[in-house]
């Protein structure tokens, strides 16, 4: 019978291959026991992995959605919020211009128009709020403000009334200057784009549109009465009481009946609000099911895993008791 041996340099070669594949398959057992996922996930589908990686594509998908309308809801919360911010001074702001025209007392009406030079600078600011360092305000010109200053716009008023002496001459050239095509806000007061912001996609099915702009009529409308109202604190028809308390009292007309307005534009951004948070909890829905199904084809079963762990610690320790005693043998100790 045929003996056949092998060379101790092949046995140091097939140890130390075996002590390699022990240390391996130990590590990935740890981790997959830590983790709860499978490390190859190839012998799972008996290496087709088209599954898999269409369920990456889709979890990759919806994290392109998840970020898009998250950016789309913060855009509607801030235009919300500016527009809340200019119908609470407008509001308050009209009634005490009311108030302050029938008193028909010059200091009475030029403090309660100084107030609302403030309050113009205060409304013009929010609507050049940006959000996501874009402008929100300024249709498809995300990167510039819609509005000019105050100062801006009320050096343009100030030279377009200056022949005016009556409070009707007044308001027609400041209705005329916001309202006229090509007018005095097309060409120095708005500063954005006349082109709504494009819609954006939400999920695979749904977008959302948010066309509001510092361009829209709504807005020009309620820029009247605070314009008007800057002018008088700015000297407009000074030194005619009656023709003053006139314009104030438009003035405050003007803003409370462009309250209407304004909360239909809150209306249309609140709608769309809605339609983001009911599209946000749909993909959120979808998310959890296809990482429930990545888990359920990846993930390791821990009792099975802990018990391969095991057998695999043993059979190394096994190996380190072999080797230790293999290496004490000698030509001595085999003649005891």
């Amino acid at each position: 019978m045929n003996n056949v041996s092998i060379g101790d340099l092949a046995v140091s070669f097939q140890n130390r291959h075996h002590n390699v594949q022990l240390k391996t398959d130990l590590l990935r057992l740890s981790q997959e026991l830590s983790s709860g996922q499978r490390q190859d996930n190839s012998s799972l589908v008996t290496g087709d992995l088209l599954s898999l990686a269409s369920l990456e594509h889709a979890l990759q998908v919806g994290r392109a959605y998840s970020t898009a309308t998250t950016e789309v809801a913060l855009l509607a919360e801030t235009m919300q919020a500016s527009l809340e911010v200019v119908q609470n001074s407008s509001g308050k702001l009209g009634s005490a211009l009311l108030m302050a025209s029938s008193s028909e007392s010059p200091m009475v009406i030029q403090s309660t128009a100084v107030d609302g030079k403030s309050k113009f600078e205060a409304v013009i600011a929010s609507f050049n709020v940006r959000t996501a360092d874009r402008y929100a305000f300024s249709g498809m010109a995300t990167d510039t403000s819609p509005l000019a200053t105050s100062d801006t716009m009320l050096a343009s008023l100030q030279v377009a009334i200056a022949a005016e002496t009556t409070a009707a001459g007044v308001e027609s050239v400041v209705s005329a200057w916001f309202d006229d095509p090509g007018g005095g806000f097309e060409t120095v007061g708005y500063t954005g784009s006349n082109l709504p912001l494009a819609p954006v996609r939400i999920s695979s099915t749904d977008t959302v549109s948010i066309t509001v702009s510092a361009a829209d009529s709504e807005v020009r409308d309620i820029l009247k009465g605070f314009a008007m109202t800057a002018l008088i604190g700015e000297g407009a028809l000074s030194g005619d009481i009656a023709e003053q308390a006139a314009l104030t009292r438009t003035a405050g007309e003007q803003l409370l009946t462009s309250d209407f307005d304004l909360s239909a534009l809150r209306a249309e951004i609140g709608s769309a609000e809605s339609r983001i948070h009911d599209v946000a909890a749909k993909n959120a829905a979808q998310k959890h099911s296809l990482e429930l199904a990545r888990t359920e084809l990846t993930a390791v079963d821990p009792f099975e895993t802990a018990t391969e762990l095991e057998a695999v610690r043993t059979q190394l320790e096994t190996f380190y008791t072999v080797t230790a005693r293999l290496s004490r043998l000698s030509l001595m100790e085999f003649l005891r």
